[in-house]
């Protein structure tokens, strides 16, 4: 009798990934893995990453659990309800009892219990899911259990919320010995010259940024020690020699306490491995930049999402956008790469806001930037206040939310040439930022589609 974790992302179906290959380990489901092993549960982890739907087909016949968790995101969900209708409809799986978790299924109880899961959990996994486990292996009650929902006679049943758990270093370190390791830092080294993993050191945002989804660790702040942290860096660097380290924490300077005693745990236990970060510009200062530095810090992602001070106070962001700015340009010159984030088509954003981003991205330079064109997640405040202004709400089963479409004040067609704008603009202004060096003919094909997508902009304004 035993529990298997999984997920329903597949590598090598997703043409986007394939030309990125960042892949990264499932580390909330190594958390549960490794919880349900401290209490001698016996658990199955597989890792669909680098498999294929029927290779997890047939390990889940072989296995015949009892109980089968799937971690379930706004990516996965479609292949999650594939897999959901195969177990339930196929005998030769045992029909064992379906579980999801993860930040998609909060505020979608109804419709995915509608799928065919039976039980959904509720914020983080895992005590619920050995509480929950425990209770479907020895045929238990388990409407007691707190942050579960099922249905029952046809409606949806919520148990009250689990209290969160307050002190981190309870937590083992991630099962990774539960997958295939060697996979993603090969891929890594194969298509990056370097390899690459994860560490969380945090749970929870104290942020409240409109487009941001809390649905599992809530608006709140926990930490684990910065000597257990340091620790796992030291057991990493022994056992699988990356070659950076990405803290998936949400704001990882938040507490400069807390990095100062990071700092000194690295150093003290020699744990350095080169890492990058994200966190908020106005919690960086000289000192903190400095003690990153020293860490093995090589790159910080400092969040912005637009150069508008006008969007920016509209997301809630509650950030000046030129201390974002200087944030980017200290860090640049302390050696420390840069990242920033863009989002395109918030609700109110006029061509006025396009052209301050593009101004604001030109002038902090940042080594990197991502751009997206502005989605609403269900549960967030951005969803409720757009709502009553959806114009595209697709089939819920076979489309993500990020198809949702919603009144804008231009068409949606307008931001996918207001995306290509930035892009080229500011990649044409960092090949002049060369000087002698830059590469003219890279610079005038930039410039030309920089024109190309302003033109674009003006015939779908």
């Amino acid at each position: 009798m035993s529990i298997i974790l999984t997920h329903a992302y597949y590598l090598f179906e997703d043409p986007k990934e394939q030309l990125i290959m960042r892949p990264y380990a499932p580390l909330g489901l190594l958390y549960i893995s490794a919880y349900l092993n401290e209490s001698q549960v016996e658990n199955h982890l597989y890792d669909t990453t680098f498999y294929s739907k029927e290779e997890q087909l047939l390990f889940i016949e072989k296995k015949q659990p009892k109980a089968i968790a799937i971690y379930t995101n706004l990516m996965t969900k479609i292949n999650v309800i594939k897999l959901i209708n195969i177990l339930n409809n196929d005998a030769k799986y045992g029909f064992p009892k379906i579980i999801l978790g993860g930040p998609d299924i909060t505020y979608n109880c109804e419709n995915y219990l509608n799928t065919g899961a039976h039980f959904l959990i509720i914020g983080e996994g895992e005590q619920t899911t050995l509480e929950l486990y425990q209770a479907i292996a020895n045929t238990e009650d388990y409407s007691a259990i707190p942050g579960i929902a099922y249905l029952e006679n046809g409606s949806v049943k919520k148990t009250p919320p689990r209290v969160k758990m307050k002190s981190l270093e309870l937590l083992p370190l991630p099962n990774r010995a539960a997958i295939p390791v060697e996979k993603y830092l090969d891929t890594w080294k194969t298509h990056h010259g370097k390899s690459s993993m994860t560490i969380s050191t945090q749970r929870g945002c104290p942020y409240t940024c409109k487009w941001c989804s809390t649905a599992v660790y809530g608006q709140s702040y926990r930490r684990r020690p910065a000597d257990m942290v340091a620790a796992e860096l030291l057991m990493l660097k022994q056992t699988y020699q990356p070659d950076s380290i990405w803290f998936v924490d949400d704001v990882f300077t938040v507490s400069h306490k807390w990095i100062k005693s990071f700092h000194e745990e690295v150093l003290k236990q020699d744990a350095i491995i080169p890492f990058e970060c994200i966190t908020r510009a106005e919690r960086l200062d000289d000192e903190i930049l400095q003690l990153l530095k020293e860490a093995g810090c090589f790159r910080i992602w400092i969040g912005a999402e637009s150069g508008s001070q006008k969007i920016i106070d509209a997301m809630d962001r509650r950030v000046d956008v030129n201390v974002v700015k200087d944030a980017i340009q200290k860090t640049n010159a302390l050696g420390i790469e840069t990242g920033t984030f863009i989002m395109v088509g918030y609700p109110g954003e006029d061509e006025e806001d396009i052209r301050e981003t593009i101004t604001y991205l030109k002038a902090a330079n940042p080594t990197h930037f991502t751009i997206t064109i502005a989605y609403p997640i269900k549960g967030t405040s951005l969803y409720d206040e757009i709502e009553n202004k959806i114009t595209v709400q697709p089939n819920w089963e076979t489309t993500t939310d990020r198809e949702i479409d919603f009144k804008r004040t231009y068409s949606r067609k307008y931001y996918d040439f207001a995306v290509r704008r930035i892009v080229n603009e500011v990649n044409y202004n960092k090949e002049l930022l060369k000087g002698k060096e830059k590469n003219v003919l890279s610079t005038f094909k930039l410039k030309t589609k920089s024109i190309i997508a302003k033109t674009g902009m003006k015939l779908y304004k």
